[in-house]
């Protein structure tokens, strides 16, 4: 009883926060508007001024932002699973860098909205294709995959150093900005996909949760419950990179929610990956709903980049994480 009583009053709060987070969201701008307003917009009643701003702004916004966050929260949870290392995320992987660096390449060279969205993914799809070849020694060794991943990420982030270098000041500050992380592009359509997106991800690795929880007490533990765990790295590490893609091509460079959420989670109690999935969606996609709130709300009207506010925000909690992992041990 004293490992489910923390992890279903965890999973009954975690089920609250995308409604409050939400509502929050809504009712909260630089042109700040009531609840009763709010309401009476999401109703279809009200100024039609203000009812616009809710529905083809606001909402779109915060539900492209839940999306990216239950994608983000998901990929880091599977990662740092397979790879049994807490540190684990898109980013330390050098996934992210990668669909940024092409992404980047597209737009300075002229590309359209849809080149640059194949080239994010080519970009995605072409890290993982590294980190195999890097990290294959008669399987996918965590360890090696880890570090080619640190090494892949350095790389990446060169590239994308030196494209901003040389490009011209008319496209730079756009650049710069999404590549920091910018939801201010988002519209219903970008919502509606990257919400189905982050769907269609939780339903493809939700069936993979025992397989996870093996994995995570060893490969010889895994082996024995008849877990085949190259495909089963092979396989996760296809949909982080996917799901990665899709955040980068919708709000750019985002770091620090798939590894901090699941941090939190597993601290508070809910271990199980049958459970930590579906948790770390609803709790990425809520923090990152709330840190896009802080971007809009902290200097109105001007807006900050939302990767460098999660990073800003992650930083001292992921010190306060270890800090208190170090304590329990």
């Amino acid at each position: 009883m004293s490992t489910t009583r923390p992890t279903f009053s965890v999973l009954a709060i975690v089920t609250w926060l995308p409604l409050f987070s939400l509502a929050l969201a809504l009712a909260t701008g630089s042109d700040g508007l009531s609840w009763s307003t709010t309401i009476s917009a999401l109703t279809g009643s009200g100024d039609p001024l203000q009812r616009d701003i809710i529905l083809s702004l606001r909402l779109p916004r915060a539900l492209a932002a839940f999306g990216c966050g239950a994608l983000l929260a998901l990929a880091g949870t599977v990662l740092q699973a397979i790879l049994r290392n807490p540190l684990a995320d898109p980013f330390v992987l050098g996934i992210s860098s990668g669909s940024s660096a092409l992404s980047l390449l597209a737009m300075l060279l002229g590309a359209g909205m849809l080149m640059t969205s194949l080239a994010g993914i080519v970009g995605a799809l072409l890290s993982l294709a590294i980190l195999f070849a890097l990290a294959w020694q008669g399987g996918l060794l965590p360890t090696r995959l880890l570090l080619a991943g640190v090494i892949l990420s350095s790389a990446w982030g060169a590239m994308i150093t030196l494209m901003l270098a040389l490009a011209p000041d008319a496209p730079l500050r756009g650049m710069v900005f999404w590549l920091m992380g910018d939801l201010a592009a988002a519209s219903t359509t970008s919502a509606l996909v990257v919400l189905a997106a982050s769907v269609i991800a939780l339903g493809s690795i939700w069936p993979l949760a025992q397989s996870l929880d093996a994995v995570g007490r060893g490969e010889t533990m895994a082996a024995s419950l008849g877990v085949r765990t190259t495909m089963l790295r092979l396989v996760c590490l296809l949909l982080a990179s996917c799901a990665t893609a899709i955040v980068v091509l919708t709000a750019g460079s985002i770091g620090f929610i798939g590894l901090i959420v699941p941090h939190l989670l597993r601290l508070a109690g809910v271990r199980r990956h049958r459970w930590l999935l579906p948790a770390s969606a609803i709790g990425g996609g809520s923090l990152l709903i709330l840190a896009d709130l802080l971007a809009r709300a902290l200097v109105a009207p001007l807006q900050l980049p939302i990767g460098a506010l999660t990073a800003l925000l992650g930083t001292p909690l992921f010190l306060w994480l270890l800090t208190r992992t170090a304590q329990a041990r």
